[in-house]
């Protein structure tokens, strides 16, 4: 049996350690999966690129309360059932939605300007 084999043109040279690993990738995954982490990858190198690249817990924190002021937070903590709701709608962990309403109720704390 003929085992298929792939040219590929790129950027710059790879180390022999990047090499065995592509070897390695190619040996035991499928080539469907391979091309799903690659477009995977390049949308993320994408947005990297382009500077919109925000991922994990903290943007999104960050996103939700960054310019929350001292009387839309007391507000959002008055309807918190309504608030945690919203949230899972927007597929948001329990732990990220707690960790969103610690700093909703230090901003509730401090005075408004």
């Amino acid at each position: 049996m003929v085992k298929p084999t792939v040219e590929l043109s790129i950027s710059k040279k790879p180390s022999d350690l990047e090499l065995k690993k592509l070897k390695e990738y190619f040996k035991e995954m499928p080539v469907s999966e391979i091309l799903t982490g690659l477009k995977f990858a390049k949308n993320r190198w994408v947005a990297k690129d382009a500077g919109t690249l925000k991922v994990g817990r903290k943007s999104i924190i960050e996103k939700e309360v960054h310019s929350v002021t001292t009387e839309q937070a007391q507000w959002r903590l008055k309807n918190w059932k309504m608030m945690i709701a919203n949230y899972r709608r927007r597929g948001y962990s329990y732990p990220t939605i707690s960790r969103i309403k610690k700093i909703l109720i230090q901003k509730s704390k401090k005075k408004s300007k």
